[in-house]
């Protein structure tokens, strides 16, 4: 069920001072902001090559991030996304284990244009887990 690791979440206060660190430190090459309303954050996305780093800023006092964000002001690790190859098969799966989806336990369409999925991080280690169609 489980593919490649396709990327890595960080939660950022500043996305433009998150970027500058990454473009202009460490010389990487940056994706433009998308901004997502119905995942509350705009993001970018760093290529590392074999997989990305994704950049959130909340959108809007309501954000999940700007939650996450109050308990971490300065940022951190927020999820890790993989990769699945049929989203409700590995939903529909999980659930059976008992695992918690997040959210009305119906894909999103997330920054890459597919569909995702959200998994209660007590489920999995202390760590949020996104997958996505591919």
């Amino acid at each position: 069920m489980l593919g490649r690791l396709n990327h890595v979440a960080i939660a950022v206060p500043d996305l433009t001072a998150a970027t500058a660190i990454y473009r202009d430190t460490l010389g990487a090459r940056v994706t433009q902001p998308q901004v997502l309303p119905e995942h509350g954050v705009t993001v970018v996305f760093i290529e590392t090559g074999n997989t990305k780093i994704e950049l959130l800023e909340p959108l809007g006092e309501g954000s999940p991030i700007a939650a996450f964000l109050e308990k971490n002001p300065s940022g951190g690790m927020h999820h890790v996304c993989y990769e699945v190859e049929d989203i409700i098969a590995s939903r529909d799966r999980l659930k059976a284990a008992g695992a918690r989806i997040l959210g009305d336990g119906e894909p999103k369409i997330g920054a890459h244009g597919k569909p995702v999925l959200f998994l209660h991080p007590k489920d999995f280690l202390g760590t949020l887990v996104e997958l996505e169609q591919v």
